[in-house]
């Protein structure tokens, strides 16, 4: 195989264009595999682990996200509503006399 003026091989033989074409093809495939590693490491979520401390602080992150949600919805609630606090101590604050 000898490249002409062109940088393109010359193949002389058929021998040479099967040899270059099973190259060509592990390359590809090599290329296949790692751009398919490299997809579903960016668009498919790892596999969580099962350990019982990362399930307990999985599920305690979610009741605290939910507390948190149902406290700011009363919050808007109270405030977009008007209606006084069932507690005296959070109710609204007056004004300066």
């Amino acid at each position: 195989m000898h490249n002409n003026s062109n940088n393109e091989p010359a193949y002389r033989t058929l021998n040479e264009i099967r040899l270059r074409k099973a190259q060509l093809l592990t390359d590809i495939t090599k290329e296949s595999k790692q751009i398919s590693t490299l997809w579903d490491g960016m668009f498919h979520k790892p596999q969580k682990s099962s350990a019982p401390t990362k399930r307990l602080s999985g599920l305690m992150a979610t009741g605290v996200g939910v507390a948190d949600a149902v406290i700011l919805g009363w919050k808007l609630y109270r405030r977009i509503s008007g209606k006084p606090s069932l507690f005296g101590f959070f109710g609204k604050k007056r004004g300066k006399r």
